[in-house]
């Protein structure tokens, strides 16, 4: 007899059908419509018993992966030591340190790497539209849950801060992808080419990203 799993349930008014979703931290989540009945959860979870428990087993490798880190955040492919102190209000860097306030470290953390990632992602932006002979908008930092980038019909480019605690080839791969949108906005044959001739190596970080982006958490 399998084990049952453990989950939690939260109704919605804007959702218009079940939804389940595995977190690292949060584990299991069935969100249901405002009208529909209770046992609609269990069905889902058993219906989706294979996927869960995969997306359960990545969740573990995720929370071993932070345990590893041993006080310490990663930093475009480099470790920053963190190092609390009591009377700090925001994060700053020194070194391969990171100075962090003792309240709060963790909402002060994102707030540095949003700030951070604005400055590593620019100017590698702007390089690559140059070289495409294009433009865009308006650049925006998210902390999108699934996408790591996205480019608007209009040109609105979108990052996720999260990229920045992946190694830089990944960084620089999903910078050039959305740059690429600008001229090419699918995923033809003709996109992959025009990705392949400005980030020709542009394979093994796409690898890395799909193996290793559920692991690019604090």
């Amino acid at each position: 007899m399998t084990d049952p799993i453990e989950y939690r349930v939260r109704r919605s008014d804007r959702a218009q059908r079940v939804r389940v979703s595995v977190d690292a931290q949060a584990g299991v989540e069935v969100v249901l419509p405002r009208r529909s009945p209770e046992r609609a959860a269990g069905d889902a979870v058993t219906e989706l018993r294979p996927w869960i428990e995969r997306r359960l087993a990545e969740a573990h490798a995720v929370r071993e992966h932070l345990a590893a880190r041993a006080g310490t955040v990663p930093y475009l492919g480099v470790d920053l030591q963190l190092r609390h102190e009591p009377e700090r209000m925001r994060v700053h860097r020194r070194g391969n340190a990171l100075l962090v306030p003792a309240v709060d470290p963790q909402g002060a953390l994102e707030r540095w790497y949003r700030r951070a990632a604005r400055a590593e992602i620019a100017p590698r932006l702007d390089r690559a539209v140059a070289a495409l002979r294009t433009s865009y908008c308006r650049l925006t930092i998210r902390n999108q849950r699934t996408r790591w980038g996205s480019c608007s019909t209009m040109g609105a480019m979108s990052f996720n801060w999260r990229l920045l605690l992946a190694p830089e080839p990944v960084l620089d791969y999903v910078v050039w992808h959305e740059a690429c949108h600008l001229r090419v906005m699918d995923h033809s044959t003709r996109f992959w080419e025009l990705v392949d001739r400005h980030c020709p190596d542009f394979q093994e970080p796409r690898r890395w990203l799909r193996r290793h982006g559920a692991t690019l958490v604090l």
